[in-house]
């Protein structure tokens, strides 16, 4: 099961009063929804008969009105009973009226939720016709609906989650609630929802566009929850304000869908929501946990929407973003670059401002030690500190392309560090004497070796220029382990332990178009043209670099694909794998898509030894394999059962 939530927002056209026509549109959008799988439609606060009636409310045709109304969505309901609606309406208990959310399902009325807080300031006077759901003795008691029998008897209060296919939690708060310092789906979210749903008529004003926007990412953050938020159009009145018809979905702080017009009306938007990211954060979430023991009731009644019936959404309408851990626009990206950038100039800094060390680090011409070595540069800059304190050492062997030795002196020569070049033929040569090792056989001890003897030297030479190690290896490599333990593994401080290798290029190319990189902005860009290589087998016979990463480990987008969904949600082989089938469709078929996961899980459990004993460095993205922090496991966990599902995959 993939568990996503297919969610319509509706806002019709509404006619003010005109409750029979408000009816037909709502029940048009209905089939619109139930003709696009939507598993919920929601509509705008009082949406049958205008939030804008006023003194209307008392009337007793606008209430004989709604009455029938009601009638016909109960048969729209019952001619399509895939989709559930939530409709604003208003409803009258003896001589009190409320505002009320009405759950219909299936050809019923399944729950009725009254709104709590009735603004009674500015432009508002709910109370006047309302009363709060606060004002009742009774709530969670059971309603005779209107007092009429064809309606049923049927559950009432602010204390419902409706409960959707085998364990979907949906929640509803109405408008003003949502302002309220301690509002309704706080509440809810901590009683076990999920999807909080919001029937609203907020109105235009300057600003207030971006404020709802950025509350409904908040609370949905804060609630760990899906938040979507429905308000009343531009045809209400607008005798003394205009309403915005703004229509907000939201999933744990982003924004996955919004209406396309500041002010709106007549139309729907529908969105796939994905339920295991909300339930993998709140597993994973302790504050969340603890504030739902503290503050959950258990009081709060569950009811089932539709017997026997599952979500429908096959999650075609979610956002998969091919590239998980890179903003999509440059903007954006360049921003989220530059401030992860200076994360980990902070950390490493702080590091060599305690200990009073100069900063050592083995300089390749590669992605990884570039941007480690930019790093370090911002670092003493920060901290007041000449460049010339940074010694960059270069130590080409076998495999070492022309390319990366020239780009590896022109970076150092740019950026003003100490630099130094140790060429370690002759080191390994005699190693591989003193081991027994036949230098013509490239096999994992040819590779190794050289690792572990440049790993040796940068050691050393900290020693003899007062420096510590500062490592290169990135989130991705840690994940595979492609690195050689106690080699290039090892530092005693790595700036990019938690940077991916489909983000490192970006960091690096944001970062040249600093004034303070100007001068070594050509060479970054030559850099980030190079093929991903770690350079330990000999180059072909044009020179160029003949050992590329990618082949022999896989495409990176697709393990930091995988690595994104794995830990920050705990997904399935066979949700990630249907995930990546659909971000990568057009760049990978889905045999070498299933390969590559394959190759990812049995590198990731194979290689934890590695990140067991990983040295320290600054956590700058949401996830780190420190296993002093984000990452616990034991080094001989069996990947057998990850393996399987994965083997199973068609």
């Amino acid at each position: 099961m993939l568990d996503f939530i297919r969610i319509a927002c509706a806002v019709p056209a509404v006619k003010v009063g005109d409750v029979r026509k408000n009816t037909a549109d709502i029940c048009a959008y209905m089939e619109k929804a139930d003709a696009q799988n939507a598993d919920i439609v929601l509509f705008p606060e009082l949406a049958m008969t205008g939030y804008t009636c006023g003194d209307l409310f008392l009337q007793d045709s606008l209430w004989e009105a709604v009455k029938t109304g009601l009638k016909q969505i109960l048969a729209c309901s019952a001619a399509h009973p895939g989709v559930t609606a939530v409709v604003g309406m208003p409803v009258r208990m003896g001589m009190r009226q409320l505002n009320c959310a009405v759950v219909i399902s299936d050809g019923g009325i399944r729950g009725v939720v009254p709104k709590t807080y009735m603004p009674d300031y500015g432009a508002f006077a709910e109370s006047r016709w309302f009363d709060s759901a606060d004002d009742i003795l009774d709530k969670g008691a059971g309603l005779d609906v209107f007092g009429i029998k064809e309606f049923g008897f049927c559950s009432f209060g602010t204390d419902l989650i409706f409960q959707l296919g085998d364990g979907a939690q949906v929640g509803i708060e109405i408008c003003e609630d949502f302002w309220a310092p301690l509002p309704p789906s706080a509440l809810l979210a901590m009683n076990g929802a999920e999807v909080i749903l919001n029937l609203a008529a907020s109105n235009a004003v300057v600003g207030k566009q971006n404020a709802r926007r950025d509350m409904v990412k908040a609370q949905s953050a804060a609630c760990k929850a899906v938040y979507v938020f429905c308000s009343a159009g531009n045809t209400e009145s607008t005798a003394d304000t205009v309403f915005s018809g703004q229509s907000l979905i939201a999933e744990n702080g982003v924004l996955l869908k919004e209406n396309d017009k500041p002010i709106d009306g007549d139309y729907m938007i529908v969105q796939d929501c994905d339920l295991d990211r909300i339930r993998a954060e709140r597993r994973k979430n302790t504050t969340f946990r603890r504030s739902a023991a503290k503050f959950g009731t258990r009081d709060y009644l569950t009811l089932p929407l539709r017997e026997n019936t599952q979500l429908r959404s096959d999650g075609t309408l979610y956002p998969v973003q091919k590239l998980p851990f890179i903003p999509s626009t440059k903007a954006e990206r360049d921003a989220y670059c530059k401030e992860v950038f200076q994360i980990q100039a902070a950390g490493l800094a702080q590091r060599l401002k305690t200990i009073n060390s100069n900063a050592v680090i083995g300089i390749s011409g590669g992605l990884d030690s570039t941007l480690a070595l930019l790093v370090c540069v911002e670092a003493m800059r920060s901290l007041g500190r000449p460049a010339a304190d940074i010694y960059g050492v270069t130590m080409p062997c076998f495999g070492t392309s022309d390319r990366t030795y020239n780009n590896s002196w022109e970076l150092m020569k740019t950026l003003g560090i100490n630099a130094k070049e140790i060429s370690i033929k002759n080191a390994v040569t005699l190693h591989f004497e003193d081991i027994g090792h036949d230098k013509n056989v490239h096999n994992g001890t040819f590779e190794n070796s050289q690792a572990r003897e440049r790993t040796q030297i940068l050691m050393d030479y900290a020693s003899v220029v007062n420096g510590i190690v500062v490592g290169t290896g990135d989130l991705s490599e840690l994940a595979l382990g492609w690195c050689t333990y106690n080699g290039d593994h090892m530092s005693m401080y790595g700036v990019n332990g938690s940077i991916p290798k489909t983000l490192i290029r970006w960091i690096i190319e944001a970062v040249a178009e600093e004034e303070t990189f100007a001068a070594s902005r050509a060479v970054l860009m030559d850099i980030l043209d190079t093929p991903i290589s770690p350079e330990l087998l000999p180059p072909d016979a044009e020179g160029k670099i003949a050992q590329q990463t990618e082949d022999l480990v896989g495409p990176y987008a697709l393990h930091d694909f995988y690595l994104y969904h794995m830990l920050n949600f705990g997904f399935t082989p066979t949700k990630i794998y249907t995930l990546a089938c659909r971000a990568f469709k057009d760049d990978f078929e889905p045999a070498v898509i299933k390969k590559w996961l394959r190759t990812f899980y049995w590198r990731f459990f194979t290689q934890q030894f590695k990140r067991n004993c990983m040295p320290d460095g600054a956590k700058a993205l949401p996830i780190s394999f420190s296993p002093r922090g984000d990452w616990h496991m034991p080094s001989d966990a069996t990947a057998r059962i990850w393996l399987e599902e994965v083997d199973s995959l068609s």
